[in-house]
């Protein structure tokens, strides 16, 4: 008789539920190893045998079976998540490798506008200069980057400027010139003598006959009152025939001379601009054998300028100092450092083959900078974008690099008989203390980054330049060591140097020229600037 398909199923239903009745149940490696579903304490694991693939997680865990035991076990259900969880018995084919290895290390965008990506612009940046393979390569990238800047006129009208131009290079001034310096000019062989230092007509004045040099014949006062000298040391200066030397130029270019009527503004390049350019060079050519730095300077042994390249050089210098927020444009928002230029344009100045000694040590804190919290735009300064520049008058190769002395000349609209119209005779001093930090800070910094140096890399030992500044009538006297560049938001937090300017008031080189005479000659000015002209470094 046959079944039923009914019967026959019901029949193997029931013959599959006595076999499942009567298996003995399976332990969790058995399972792991044949394959299935277990359930762990409430924890459902789902074990993929071996053959099967495209299962997520699958790749391989060699020590499955007996992490799982240990796990239930010890019923740690907080190393297990809820749900279902796969693991493979295939073993990995590839050893193990460390991290390092496999993956470069994570770091932030190059484009983004995040902090990270900014410090790693930053650092980028940093490590292609240190990298330069020339001081040339390392000028063009450290002013690849052309965006506004401030430019800085050492020569300003504005209220107070001084304060400012410190501020922005981080410099103390210090009132009169370093003694050092001074004691070290009068001990050079070229010294003047003391007797003739202290004459009185530095403040009377001197009679046209007194004014001339003596004669051939004769002997210098200063050097009849030395008979002590050694055979081969260089004799005292006399003082007579500096004086003469000095009112010689001056009468050269404001009597004897018919010039004509100067044009509207252009006073100084009349009789001032050549007076001085006479002066210097005819001082230096007679001080040259008593300063042999003089001898190998840009002046030359002749006493000339080299072409045109110390006479009305252009002299550059940018950096950042400060941090600034962008208001305009498509950057609008972003933080930026604040930038600044100085183009300077001195009417001469003379350099060396070798560096000025050093006043005080690099570490010397001599006073307070000033701190300014004002934007720069209320000085007033004014923004552009061009080339950022750094040069010192001459190119890179030459090789007198090292600055001595630079001599600046007021110009026309700067005199000092408007500031005496306009009710600001304070500003006066103002304009020549601006004038000479300035100028002596972009000079200076400029040496120091023809020799490798700049933010990132700080100076190893001062840098030391002197300049004067002049209207053709009245002199002022500065003297500059930089002993930092680091001015950025970056460095100049954990950096203690400062800058130093000694600085004198301006004063008078005479009263007047009348009938071919000059009345009320002052030698001390005189003096001040021979010494500045005698100042070499001790091996010399």
């Amino acid at each position: 008789m046959r079944r039923s398909s009914a019967a026959l199923r019901e029949e193997r239903g029931a013959i599959e539920r006595r076999a499942s009745r009567k298996a003995p149940p399976l332990s969790v490696p058995a399972a792991l190893s044949r394959g299935g579903a277990c359930r762990l304490e409430g924890w459902l694991v789902h074990v993929v045998p071996s053959g099967q693939s495209g299962v997520p997680g699958g790749e391989g865990c060699p020590s499955a079976v007996s992490l799982l035991c240990k796990m239930a076990a010890s019923g740690r259900r907080r190393l297990l998540s809820h749900g279902r969880c796969w693991f493979s018995q295939t073993e990995s084919a590839a050893p193990p490798q460390s991290p390092d290895s496999l993956y470069p290390p994570i770091v932030a965008s190059a484009t983004a506008k995040s902090k990270a990506a900014k410090r790693r612009r930053l650092e980028y940046f940093n490590q292609r200069v240190h990298a330069a393979a020339s001081i040339e390569e390392k000028l063009r990238l450290y002013g690849q980057l052309q965006r506004p800047k401030y430019m800085l006129y050492p020569q300003t009208f504005a209220l107070n400027a001084d304060r400012w131009y410190r501020s922005f290079t981080k410099t103390v001034f210090v009132p009169g010139l370093p003694p050092r310096a001074v004691s070290a000019a009068a001990k050079a062989p070229g010294a003047v003598a003391p007797e003739a230092a202290k004459t009185p007509e530095g403040a009377a004045g001197v009679a046209p006959e007194a004014a001339k040099a003596p004669a051939p014949g004769t002997a210098a006062p200063g050097a009849a009152k030395t008979p002590g000298l050694a055979a081969g040391a260089a004799p005292y200066l006399d003082m007579g025939e500096l004086r003469s030397l000095a009112c010689d130029a001056l009468l050269q270019e404001s009597f004897y001379q018919n010039k004509k009527r100067p044009y509207l503004y252009r006073d100084q390049d009349h009789t001032p601009g050549p007076f001085l350019t006479q002066l210097v060079s005819t001082l230096a050519a007679f001080l040259c054998g008593r300063n042999p730095l003089l001898a190998a300077s840009s002046l030359g042994v002749e006493g000339g300028w080299e072409g045109e390249g110390d006479l009305k050089p252009e002299v550059n210098y940018y950096w950042h100092h400060g941090e600034e927020v962008v208001v305009h444009g498509h950057r609008k928002g972003r933080v930026d450092p604040v930038r600044f230029q100085i183009d300077d344009h001195p009417h001469l100045q003379i350099r060396v083959p070798k560096q000025l000694p050093e006043i005080v040590p690099l570490e010397s804190d001599l006073g307070d900078v000033p701190v300014i919290d004002h934007k720069p735009s209320k000085l007033p300064l004014f923004k552009k974008q061009y080339e950022n520049k750094v040069f010192i008058g001459s190119k890179v190769a030459d090789p007198c690099c090292y600055g001595h002395t630079q001599f600046h000349l007021i110009p026309d609209k700067l005199k000092r008989e408007r500031f005496v119209r306009a009710n600001l005779e304070d500003q006066i001093e103002v304009l020549y203390r601006a004038n000479g930090i300035a100028s002596l800070f972009a000079w200076t910094a400029a040496q120091a980054m023809y020799q490798g140096f700049w933010n990132e890399a700080d100076v190893t030992h001062p840098f030391v330049s002197q300049a004067v500044v002049t209207d053709g009538k009245y002199f002022a006297f500065f003297c500059y060591q930089l002993n930092t560049l680091a001015l950025t938001v970056e460095t100049i937090q954990n950096n203690p140097r400062k800058n130093i300017c000694w600085g004198t008031d301006s004063k008078p080189l005479y009263d007047v020229v009348e009938d071919g005479s000059v009345k009320g000659f002052n030698d001390e000015v005189l003096l001040q600037l021979v010494r500045f002209l005698l100042n070499r470094p001790k091996e010399l």
